[in-house]
């Protein structure tokens, strides 16, 4: 196996997780639990392919799979956080939303090229042995993009006065109110900007790591695993990057294992790699079950370090939103 093809490969692959992830990180943090991330990144993989198609546009394309995703995404901000519904309903019953708007929408896409996220080589940094090639040779703009959101996110969280915020309404919203932070509108925020990361996590895919429209086949269960991420990471920026972009690298690792099988003397050179391929395909089913059983459970989210108020919702007496 090439170790430097593993890598550039799982930094790709990766990118989209580390936007999906963070989004949801964002959503979490203000306490709003959102599984509906798959449906959210489908329909934006869908938005974005459609509209650079339609324009001849990309940055269009990355524009409306935000836009797309955040709409769809204000769907359960409105049940969750005005309606007061479980959030764990909601988001399942956004995964479906999304996932049939995708698929209906997007009939006719398959098969088109629309414009898609340019791919270079940073000078200067390229030319760093060994880590040139790895990190700074021939990515996507948006693998660029993710390497100065990975620091951005996680300062923002810990070092600045709105982060402080997004931490206290997932934390103590009682108190927040009680020191004039409007509760409701920063969960209303942060799940929006958690639904356009996803959106773009989506056109990450349809618009540069794997160009083009699949249906349902487009995600694959990603918005799963980045929900997985997420808990894995324990809210965490830092750690969810580390998390994405191993995942990516593990899924590339397993393709190239098709070669040591050979060796190994299996009369079926794919061996390893469909055993192995098995247990990733199982991943998302696996991660989603994760995700429910900590959704569901207060004291499992204490113990993991998840924010105390995560999943439940806001009533703030008679004075509403």
């Amino acid at each position: 196996m090439d170790f430097t093809i593993i890598m550039r490969a799982g930094l790709a692959t990766g990118t989209i997780l580390l936007f999906a992830a963070i989004g949801e990180i964002y959503a979490e943090r203000s306490g709003i639990l959102n599984l509906g991330v798959e449906g959210m990144m489908l329909l934006g993989a869908m938005a974005g392919f459609s509209a650079s198609l339609a324009t001849g546009n990309v940055w269009l394309g990355l524009a409306a799979a935000m836009i797309a995703g955040g709409v769809l995404s204000m769907a359960h901000g409105l049940v969750t956080i005005h309606l007061q519904a479980d959030q764990v309903v909601s988001g399942l019953s956004l995964t479906f939303l999304g996932t049939g708007l995708a698929l209906v929408l997007g009939e006719g896409l398959t098969g088109k090229t629309p414009p898609l996220v340019p791919t270079f080589s940073l000078p200067l940094l390229s030319q760093i042995p060994f880590i040139g090639p790895i990190f700074f040779t021939n990515h996507s703009l948006l693998v660029y993009v993710g390497y100065l959101f990975i620091p951005a996110a996680w300062y923002y969280i810990y070092r600045t006065r709105p982060g402080m915020h997004l931490r206290a309404i997932g934390e103590k919203p009682e108190a927040a109110d009680t020191m004039g932070v409007n509760v409701y509108r920063l969960r209303y925020f942060y799940v929006f900007v958690g639904g356009c990361l996803a959106g773009l996590a989506g056109a990450t895919i349809s618009l540069s790591v794997s160009p083009g429209w699949y249906s349902a086949q487009t995600t694959s269960g990603q918005g799963w695993i980045a929900i997985g991420l997420v808990i894995f990471a324990q809210w965490d920026p830092l750690r969810a990057a580390l998390g994405a972009y191993l995942f990516g690298a593990l899924r590339r690792a397993i393709l190239d294992l098709q070669g040591p099988a050979i060796l190994l003397g299996f009369t079926n050179p794919l061996y390893i790699n469909s055993n192995f391929g098995f247990f990733l395909q199982m991943t998302p089913y696996i991660l989603t079950i994760l995700a429910l059983v900590i959704g569901s459970r207060a004291a499992i989210r204490n113990r993991l370090g998840a924010p105390a108020a995560l999943g439940v919702p806001y009533i703030r007496g008679e004075r509403g939103l």
